[in-house]
């Protein structure tokens, strides 16, 4: 007989260190939780640094369009101290690892914008072109052209034309949106939402699809922290991403502590370091998600 109880209730915590003692590592979202996309957020940056130095590593899991070997830079450049985790994988890494080992062909078009996004391609055996018209095998998208402005409603009559031509589409951030300062920006993921409503073939690298978590796993264990395959029970997923962070730590069997004042924060109520419990289980009720965990910002108290 099946378990039809109802999922318990996730419970808002004050403090990483309330809950630290049982796990042994974390997977920590990157944008939203660590930084804002201009400012790191020092609280949460020291927090991650005291479980390291109390409990074990910390491997930062970003839904960025390119590999992680850049992504250092970026972080030092906004100022997320280094000491804040121990290594990175990055949806951009699953995205070389999708088209080595996949047969996508090729002849790639490259649907996104100029900045930081070629490193991406760097090494790939690939033909890339920034002209849809074009003859592609596929497309890789990692984002508008221009996310400043434009959203994915921008590109339907573009999506007519490749679906006509049944090119599949690897998306190389499945994010939605996300912060940038005050502002929330379109990624990829909005794009690839919209291609597939059309009727086009989206494929996912990163969070909350399984290739950025295999990755995970394997850089867990050159940390030596060695789990079973779904056995993640004493590694806590840290994200603010209900579409992305938490579904993907639910499908990985891995506890999950929600970042409320993220992206979602205006749907908890005025106070974003005060959220409403009860607009909280709500809202996570009607998304069929119940992480263990929930708190307004991640700090160590």
């Amino acid at each position: 007989m099946s378990d039809t109880s109802p999922a318990p209730a996730t419970s808002l915590i004050a403090s990483l260190s309330d809950i630290a003692s049982d796990y042994d590592a974390i997977l920590c979202d990157v944008w939203g939780v660590i930084h804002n996309g201009q400012q790191p957020h020092h609280a949460a940056c020291a927090a991650l640094k005291k479980f390291r130095q109390e409990h074990g590593p910390v491997v930062l899991v970003s839904n960025a369009p390119r590999p992680a070997e850049g992504i250092p830079a970026q972080l030092a450049q906004i100022g997320v101290p280094e000491e804040s985790w121990d290594a990175i994988v990055t949806s951009g890494d699953g995205t070389r690892m999708m088209v080595r080992e996949g047969n996508y062909g090729p002849r790639c078009f490259h649907l996104g914008p100029d900045r930081g996004d070629h490193s991406l391609f760097e090494g790939m055996d690939i033909t890339r072109s920034r002209d849809p018209e074009d003859e592609a095998d596929f497309i890789i998208c990692t984002g508008p052209w221009d996310d400043e402005t434009e959203t994915a409603e921008d590109y339907r009559d573009l999506f007519t034309g490749l679906i006509e031509r049944k090119l599949p589409m690897i998306c190389a951030n499945p994010d939605l949106v996300v912060e940038r300062g005050p502002r929330l920006i379109t990624c990829a993921g909005s794009l690839a939402k919209l291609y597939e409503e059309m009727g086009g073939v989206a494929e996912y690298s990163g969070k909350p699809h399984p290739p950025i978590y295999r990755l995970a796993r394997e850089m867990l264990a050159t940390l030596d922290v060695k789990r079973d395959e779904g056995d993640w029970q004493r590694v806590l997923f840290i994200g603010d991403g209900l579409p992305t962070d938490i579904p993907g730590a639910k499908a990985q069997g891995m506890d999950a502590l929600f970042v409320t004042a993220g992206i979602h924060a205006s749907e908890f109520g005025d106070d974003a370091d005060a959220p409403d419990e009860a607009m909280l289980q709500t809202v996570l009720a009607h998304r069929d998600l119940s992480p263990r965990y929930a708190i307004p910002r991640l700090t160590w108290k």
